[in-house]
């Protein structure tokens, strides 16, 4: 198959899985509140309401619904972009606005599985590179879940992140295997996890807790793991800080972002690891060549 029919079928992939995205983050967020009421926390009772009908205890049970009408979403009702432009982004049955964060993220998954076997720097032509790259696309479904679920509730799940170190764990081992120097491979993966992880993890005990959630160190151990490269690490922070002040220094400038606002670090640092993996190895070449 040429470029644009792969590049095709990844984009209605990604779609699909944008879609899976959308509803394992209301999912999550209901089930956390029922924890959290059950254990005494207190939670937005409103919310609590609306979000309810989702912790249904079978998976035959778990099914899509309305997030105001709870009415049972038919298969057609469910069809990734299509079903949201149909209805002109309202519920078919209710009429209450559904909003942007469905069709933002199935389209952000169909751009990040486009661009990533567009921009991917290493050949896919064994194997173990292919594995490495499906195994990437699937970690980029559980980062799009961590990245939407921290930017609405500053908060890094377990239930993701655990199967997100796993999946990255596979990719570390892969790449250890079939390293022409392990055990230059694996300092260099130790090198990584202390950028992304163990600085982080720095942070935490010093400030104990008040200035980064533990939920970022967690995160930061996968992403290593993930591009298991020093560089790699060291681009990815550069670039979430980077991209941190430029949300950050307009909003304070406009009055909107002050010292006290709560700024979720998660999907910074996760945007910061996408552009260091597709494009940090041409940043080191361009760096050297210049310096050369």
């Amino acid at each position: 198959m040429d470029y644009i029919t792969i590049a095709l079928i990844l984009a209605v992939v990604g779609l699909l899985f944008g879609s899976f995205a959308g509803a394992t983050v209301w999912r999550l967020r209901a089930r956390q509140l029922v924890e959290d009421k059950a254990a005494g926390e207190k939670v937005d009772g409103k919310e609590y309401k609306k979000l309810l009908p989702l912790t249904k205890a079978t998976i035959r049970a778990d099914r899509s619904r309305c997030l105001h009408c709870h009415h049972t979403l038919a298969w057609y009702d469910l069809l990734p972009l299509v079903s949201w432009v149909s209805t002109g982004g309202k519920c078919r049955y209710c009429r209450q606005s559904i909003g942007w964060f469905e069709p933002i993220i199935e389209l952000g998954m169909a751009l990040f599985f486009v661009v990533s076997f567009l921009a991917w720097p290493n050949p896919l032509t064994t194997t173990p590179q292919v594995a490495v790259f499906v195994l990437w696309l699937l970690a980029g479904v559980l980062l799009a879940i961590l990245c939407a679920y921290d930017a609405k509730w500053f908060l890094l799940p377990n239930k993701v992140v655990w199967p997100l170190t796993v999946v990255a764990t596979i990719v570390a081992i892969i790449r250890l295997a079939t390293a022409y120097n392990t055990l230059g491979a694996l300092v260099n993966l130790g090198i990584a996890i202390f950028i992304l992880s163990g600085l982080y993890l720095i942070i935490w005990l010093v400030s104990k807790g008040r200035w980064i959630g533990f939920g970022d160190v967690k995160l930061g151990l996968a992403l290593a793991l993930l591009l298991g490269n020093w560089q790699l690490a060291f681009i990815a922070l550069f670039a979430a800080n980077l991209l941190g002040c430029l949300v950050v220094i307009p909003g304070m400038l406009a009055g909107k972002i002050s010292r006290q606002t709560r700024v979720p670090f998660g999907p910074l640092l996760i945007l910061g690891t996408v552009i260091a993996l597709l494009w940090g190895g041409r940043v080191i070449a361009w760096y050297f060549t210049f310096y050369m």
